[in-house]
């Protein structure tokens, strides 16, 4: 008796595609693994409480679908997602300052530490986040003037000056200032790289004092 073979044909295995969240004071930030996601064809809807995403999923006849009723409240208008070559990322502006315990569901407040108004505020709530950035702009403006006004005086200053010259020149540069002021004990400090690197560099003393070799 010969046995019958099921010829119906199979459902096509449909890719598990995980995501995942994490918060700053201002935002929740959702991440879903999706590579090379057709940028034309994701789309997300964002709703005072919930949270619709949908995209093809390449090489696949299967469409990706996430939908999430969040904890708390969002602010739509400040919701924007971004689409790379390995991943969705969604950012949702929170409605109040508070500290998510969980992404869905119903949010306890018992368990939630409010974040202090003063971190909120600075971080630009109800505000299109080009202000906010502007703000942070003029902010470190202003230190790096503090900065560049509290200028050192005598060896401090030339020290700094050695550090900038260092930190800002060329491969060459630095390896000058290194042999140069190595092989001579600390006496010389040269940024001629085609100078130094010809021969060994000599010790040279200030006028009036003898170097002199301490043996060990």
């Amino acid at each position: 008796m010969s046995e019958t073979k099921d010829t119906s044909p199979t459902e096509p295995v449909k890719p598990k595609i995980k995501h995942d969240w994490y918060q700053t004071e201002a935002q929740v930030v959702i991440t879903i693994l999706i590579k090379n996601a057709p940028k034309d064809k994701v789309k997300v809807h964002y709703g005072d409480r919930s949270l619709s995403v949908s995209s093809a999923i390449p090489d696949s006849d299967n469409e990706y679908s996430l939908e999430i009723e969040l904890a708390h409240e969002i602010v739509p208008s400040m919701c924007t997602h971004l689409v790379t070559p390995s991943k969705i990322e969604v950012k949702l502006r929170k409605k109040e300052g508070l500290r998510w315990t969980v992404l869905e569901g119903e949010g306890s407040d018992e368990n939630i530490k409010a974040i202090p108004q003063a971190i909120v505020d600075a971080s630009g709530p109800q505000q299109p986040p080009k202000l906010y950035k502007k703000d942070w702009d003029k902010i470190e403006k202003d230190i790096k003037k503090m900065e560049e006004e509290e200028k050192p005086e005598g060896e401090a200053a030339l020290n700094a000056l050695f550090q900038k010259i260092y930190g800002e020149g060329s491969d060459e540069v630095r390896r000058a200032m290194n042999k140069s002021f190595v092989e001579s004990g600390g006496t010389v400090l040269s940024t001629n790289w085609n100078q130094v690197s010809k021969d060994k560099v000599e010790v040279k003393p200030p006028d009036g004092l003898e170097f002199k070799k301490w043996d060990n």
